[in-house]
């Protein structure tokens, strides 16, 4: 399955549970996540989405480790299995 079907999959999800999906594009700052997405209390999360074989790369490894010391959530979803234990993770929380 490609990266794009996935990443559109799960934007469908993220709003159906009240959420807002946001393309994170930032110029001059490569690796950057994919995806930040919001929900109501603030809850943020920052989402890199590979396929399954996908791998991140050197700048990519870097931006996740500079998000984590700032105390963000930030996932790199492989594929779609893991995106569905994703919105699984997601609905729990909210019950």
């Amino acid at each position: 399955m490609l990266e794009s079907e996935i990443e559109s999959w799960l934007n469908t999800q993220i709003k159906k549970l009240g959420g807002k999906s946001y393309k994170f594009i930032s110029p001059d700052n490569p690796g950057v996540p994919d995806r930040i997405y919001l929900f109501p209390h603030g809850k943020v999360y920052f989402v890199e989405l590979k396929r399954v074989i996908g791998k991140l790369s050197g700048i990519q490894v870097w931006q996740r480790e500079q998000f984590m010391q700032m105390g963000c959530d930030f996932r790199v979803i492989y594929g779609m299995e893991q995106a569905r234990e994703f919105i699984k993770e997601l609905k729990e929380g909210f019950e």
